[in-house]
């Protein structure tokens, strides 16, 4: 934008025009101001300008100039012109360009600011012609820098806390990815990179892109309801009030949506001695204590696509290195997982690894056993135990695990006795999956049984959801639900008391291609 300057009359009665008509056209092509009072472009030379300033007793505009005179007047204009040029290379870093030619000329009043006119004018058309020359390319970059900030602009992250449903957060459709590792080489050594660029097993992999990214899905609202989960659990607080913090976040991230998204099974809270299947009943006052090693594990899932994964929680450090041992067999037997590889392999080497640690609690040394009456296991879709069992110990089944094949890895330590039995009361119960029709005589039985097909199909689930779907005085009917086996129960499993226990696990894909932790996060 140009400044609104005001030139007098006086400032311009002495301006020449020359004579010929070409000449005239050149030099003198508009005025200096439009009647808008916009400045224009012009093409009167600064050098017969600033001549006519100091030699007033020049003619009125309307002289006429000579051919000599009019010559002598072009060579002084582009003797100037180059002065001016090399000028102002000189004091390119210098004081501003104005300054310099009011100073040199040491005029005042009009001259000086027709002087001032004339240099800005020269740059800003210089400037436009610059622009002009680099149009094309400059529009090109500014939608380009239009577009990105748009899409800066539109893009989503998540809440603290959580509240965004996953995905919303990736309205593409394309959840991240787990960790991708290539399968182990079998017996005879021969390497399994193969399958990395199979066409066949490319395409096989596609096919079944959608199911991957279900898992993915599950997996993300995982990953950050337990980051979530970390950020706020603490000794003091009772055991249902962190499992319904807990399972309201997993339900906002996952979208919760009947049996296509929702909760794959109650959240696992066992303490201590007890090492799985414990979520408390309505009224269980348990607290949370410092010296407390809490397993939590929780499941969610897309379109029955179950991603079961677990952690252990203490904050006493005397428990650190029985948390290492845990942690490392479950990733060595992810490691060892594969296409062919037999279930009693992988049981094999995760209880090599977890006996080689033992730990000091309280001035007595412990050796790491693994839980041998726990497995990891495959999972089905809304099927948690779809059949096969991986084991943490050596024997056990001599099936081959397969292409396709999802499996949870998961393991167990213990400073007791490595086994575990039923104990406590009865909070996880599950429909059994190859149930077929069995005849109901109570109306409050096949009442309850309805709700549970409805909510829950063949998925977990446990007493704190029954009320919270609104049920009550329902123990009668789920207790002739479980004695006519259409209803399994699993009650808390427990080793010997004064024991401790911690659980890692994860759930891979067998893809064609890669073998997929699907669950892996920045934490575990």
């Amino acid at each position: 934008m140009y400044r609104d300057t005001t030139v007098t009359q006086a400032s311009t009665t002495h301006i020449c025009v020359p004579a010929h008509k070409e000449d005239t056209e050149r030099r003198v092509k508009s005025p200096l101001f439009t009647r808008d009072g916009q400045l224009m472009r012009h093409f009167i030379s600064k050098s017969v300008i600033m001549a006519e300033l100091h030699h007033p007793q020049h003619g009125p505009k309307n002289q006429l100039l000579s051919g000599d005179d009019l010559k002598e007047e072009k060579d002084d204009a582009a003797e100037s012109a180059k002065k001016k040029r090399r000028k102002k290379k000189r004091n390119k870093n210098s004081a501003p360009a104005e300054a310099n030619v009011a100073e040199g000329n040491g005029d005042a009043g009009g001259e000086g600011d027709v002087a001032k006119l004339l240099e800005r004018q020269t740059l800003e058309d210089k400037e436009r012609e610059d622009g002009e020359e680099d149009g094309d390319e400059g529009e090109n970059s500014a939608v380009k820098t239009k577009k990105k900030r748009k899409k800066k602009k539109g893009s989503k992250g998540q809440t603290d806390p959580p509240s965004i449903p996953i995905c919303e957060l990736y309205p593409s459709g394309d959840f991240p990815k787990g960790e991708e590792c290539e399968y182990p080489p079998s017996k005879d050594g021969r390497s399994a990179a193969w399958r990395t660029t199979s066409e066949e097993k490319r395409a096989l992999d596609g096919a079944n892109e959608e199911m991957w990214n279900d898992f993915r899905q599950a997996a993300e609202a995982h990953r950050q309801v337990r980051a979530y989960v970390r950020s706020w659990i603490k000794p003091g607080m009772t055991m249902i009030d962190i499992c319904e913090k807990l399972e309201d976040c997993s339900r906002r991230l996952i979208k919760e949506n009947g049996l296509k998204a929702g909760l794959a099974f109650p959240t696992g809270c066992s303490i201590n001695h007890c090492a799985a299947h414990y979520t408390p009943n309505a009224g269980d006052p348990t607290v949370l204590r410092y010296d407390d090693v809490c397993k939590i594990d929780f499941g969610t899932h897309i379109n029955g696509r179950i991603i079961d994964c677990a952690f252990t929680v203490t904050f006493n450090p005397k428990f650190d290195g029985l948390l290492e041992a845990v942690r490392d067999a479950t990733n060595t037997g992810i490691k060892f997982a594969g296409i062919d590889v037999r279930l009693c392999d992988v049981g094999e080497t995760i209880q090599e690894v977890m006996e080689s640690y033992e730990v000091e609690i309280d001035g007595k040394t412990y050796q790491v056993k693994p839980i041998r009456n726990l497995n990891g296991h495959s999972i089905g879709q809304y099927r948690i135990h779809s059949g096969k069992t991986v084991p943490i110990v050596k024997g056990g089944e001599a099936t081959r695990m397969e292409e396709g094949d999802v499996y949870a890895i998961e393991t167990f330590g213990s400073t007791g006795r490595g086994a575990v039995h039923d104990d406590m009361e009865c909070s996880h119960y599950m429909k059994n999956f190859n149930v077929g029709h069995v005849p109901i005589r109570l109306p409050r039985a096949k009442h309850l049984l309805n709700v549970i097909n409805e909510n829950f199909g063949t998925l977990a689930f446990c007493r704190r959801w029954l009320d919270r779907l609104g049920e009550s005085k329902y123990l009668m009917a789920l207790k002739n639900l479980c004695d006519l086996g259409i209803i399994d129960p699993y009650p808390p499993l427990c080793d010997i008391k004064g024991s401790y226990t911690a659980q890692y696990e994860h759930t891979i894909l067998l893809r064609p291609t890669y073998k997929e932790v699907v669950s892996r996060g920045e934490d575990y």
